[in-house]
């Protein structure tokens, strides 16, 4: 079995409006879901995506008000890329960050393609880096008036994991998932070892996952800002069933098959203390909302539908209406 690529992101918002503002007005990606947190109602959950939704192109946001700061360290997902077509692409969105106050890092070349990192309103530790097309297909551009097709966001890039057992991590990658090492970079500390590539399914930014190792940093504790889980992308609802089995087989307690609604998941831990999750590419968000009206209004699962009017009354009103 071989997974296709990263699924979705999902991280930690303590403003779920300056959330939603930043990611559709500044980086034009699509509301496309707004749901809540199926373990915890009283939160919603904000999907950010290509147009129609595509697995593998969404960042999403579990909504915390009370979140505390974000202490950067080891055990983490500490970057989340985003893929772009060009290096004009990546002139484009220097000069709209420029104009829009987004902190960031002069253009470096990672693994051989040009990246720009920025950070969101929290510290979200996020990447632009050019894609040429030739692994994982893009996604379908949200155009805005703003930001034309060809300089939009298409998709999730790689996640950087910062370990400081790597060996543990690339095992887990290699002889459980299946992933392949295909590279590896330079890292940017002083006298850390270079960053490794791993990559699945047919390549490229969307399926990789970089390796970095950092002896000199304590665990992370997260907060707002921080990533909460990475979720790669099963390609059938057959090899779902399987996966499971799977793990198990290699030692891992996992969740167990949870149905999403909008896909399916496992989640398990690897032995850095990361949060896995396996997710299917079906049946998607167009599930109960009209492709052209999604993320207008507040969807529920019908598993909590019956909750509805007491979701509701939990949750604090939000904007997000572009």
């Amino acid at each position: 079995m071989e997974l296709a690529g990263i699924h979705h992101v999902s991280a930690i918002t303590a403003d779920a409006e300056k959330n939603f503002e930043f990611f559709t007005h500044i980086l034009g990606m699509r509301l496309v879901k707004k749901t809540v947190n199926q373990d915890a109602t009283s939160s919603y959950h904000l999907f950010y995506a290509d147009a129609v939704g595509t697995p593998g192109t969404d960042m999403t946001y579990f909504d915390i008000p009370n979140a505390g700061e974000t202490y950067p360290g080891v055990s983490s997902i500490s970057n989340t890329a985003f893929r772009i077509q060009s290096e004009d692409a990546l002139s484009f969105w220097r000069k709209r960050f420029q104009t829009f106050g987004v902190e960031y890092e002069e253009v470096k070349e990672r693994f051989g393609r040009p990246t720009l990192k920025f950070l969101d309103h929290e510290g979200s530790r996020l990447m632009l880096i050019v894609d040429d097309g030739a692994g994982v297909p893009y996604g379908v551009p949200w155009e805005k008036e703003d930001i034309p097709g060809e300089f939009a966001i298409v998709g999730l890039g790689p996640v950087t994991l910062t370990v400081r057992k790597p060996e543990s991590t690339v095992k887990v990658l290699r002889e459980v998932l299946n992933f392949a090492e295909v590279g590896t970079y330079p890292s940017s500390v002083a006298g850390m070892p270079d960053i490794r590539v791993l990559s699945t399914g047919q390549g490229g930014p969307a399926a990789e996952v970089h390796v970095e190792t950092r002896t000199d940093l304590p665990m992370e504790r997260p907060g707002r800002g921080s990533v909460h889980h990475v979720a790669f992308r099963v390609k059938t609802m057959e090899e779902y069933e399987k996966w499971d089995e799977r793990l198990k087989r290699h030692g891992f307690t996992t969740s167990g098959p949870i149905d999403r609604y909008y896909f399916k998941s496992i989640y398990f831990r690897e032995p850095n203390g990361i949060l896995y999750e396996l997710a299917t590419d079906e049946p998607g968000f167009a599930t109960d909302e009209p492709l052209d009206r999604l993320g207008e209004t507040l969807a529920l699962p019908p598993f909590l539908e019956p909750k509805r009017d007491q979701i509701e009354a939990s949750l604090r009103p939000i904007n997000t209406n572009e």
